[in-house]
């Protein structure tokens, strides 16, 4: 998993489907990312009509569309599916000709980030139900290069409007491959530590503002410490610790961008020692405080607002 860019703005563009299709195997021709906030409404901006998301009556696309949750919660529902909770770290697929509707939990909002392609492969990779309707939610991609994929995707579409642009076909290629590949470690037979693994992910998930003792969770989970930590890296990136800690940042942004909550009760909601045991934290995370960070974005806010 790549560290999330912060400070990447929020834009989505359309591109006119280029002639090179045919030759790539494939062409982008729309991407997106978005930080939509608690209680926004969703979708923030006008789409084309052809695109335009309603949840009353969803929608049905003529390409596909890869959606990846980088914070945040929400629903997914598609009539192979159902109505499906997706959470950090999950990305779903919007197949041509399939509808769906999906949308954040206002309690939470989310960012998402997205890309939409077309061509002979992308036909190719739904034939071989590599890319299936049934199979349209992929529940944690952060062990691929998919989000790492989407932000060079983003830095390429944000600097060039052109139709054809090779740099982003390489880069929806790379997505691509991220899903097939989170596929098949979803896929894959589970192990004693496999599953300790996840065990222990949905633990911190749960409990990351308490001060959780790994070690005793690995004696009850019957692993070696050790071991426990080193499958947790490989499969998260994150040692168990930084897990907790890239779980609680993303509390504390939610909380400095949508509430007036200080620093001190900031800190006893995420279990921080202190106010400037988590403004510490935060500025070694995001390299600014949480106090300049809080301020940047009102001041980000009242420049678009004028």
């Amino acid at each position: 998993m790549s560290t999330p860019d912060k400070t990447a703005r929020d834009y989505f563009r359309y591109f006119a489907t280029p002639p090179e299709m045919n030759i790539w195997g494939l062409a982008v021709t729309a991407s997106g990312f978005t930080r939509i906030p608690p209680g926004a409404r969703y979708p923030m901006s006008a789409h084309p009509d052809d695109h335009a998301l309603n949840w009353t009556r969803g929608r049905v696309l003529d390409a596909l569309q890869i959606v990846l949750i980088e914070e945040g919660r929400g629903r997914f529902e598609t009539r192979q599916t159902g109505l499906v909770e997706v959470g950090p770290g999950a990305a779903f697929a919007l197949l041509p000709g399939v509808w769906h509707r999906y949308q954040p939990d206002p309690q939470t909002g989310w960012v998402e980030s997205w890309l939409e392609a077309r061509g002979p492969l992308v036909t190719r990779l739904i034939s071989k139900k590599i890319i299936n309707a049934a199979q349209s939610v992929r529940a944690n991609v952060l062990a691929t290069e998919m989000e790492a994929s989407l932000q060079r995707l983003h830095s390429h579409s944000r600097e060039n409007g052109a139709s054809h642009d090779p740099a982003r076909s390489a880069s929806a290629y790379a997505v691509l491959a991220a899903w097939e590949q989170a596929g098949r470690i979803e896929n894959a037979p589970p192990t004693r530590l496999s599953h300790s693994v996840g065990q222990l992910e949905r633990i911190l998930a749960e409990r990351y503002t308490e001060a959780v003792n790994v070690r005793e969770l690995s004696k009850k989970l019957g692993v070696a410490y050790s071991h426990l930590r080193r499958a947790f890296k490989q499969h998260t990136n994150y040692a168990p610790w930084q897990y907790v800690i890239n779980l609680r940042m993303a509390h504390a942004r939610r909380l400095l961008a949508s509430t007036d909550t200080t620093l001190d009760e900031a800190a006893a909601q995420l279990g921080f020692s202190s106010a400037f045991h988590l403004s510490a934290t935060f500025k070694q995370v995001h390299g600014i405080s949480p106090r300049a960070w809080r301020r940047n974005l009102v001041n980000h806010d009242k420049a678009n607002a004028g």
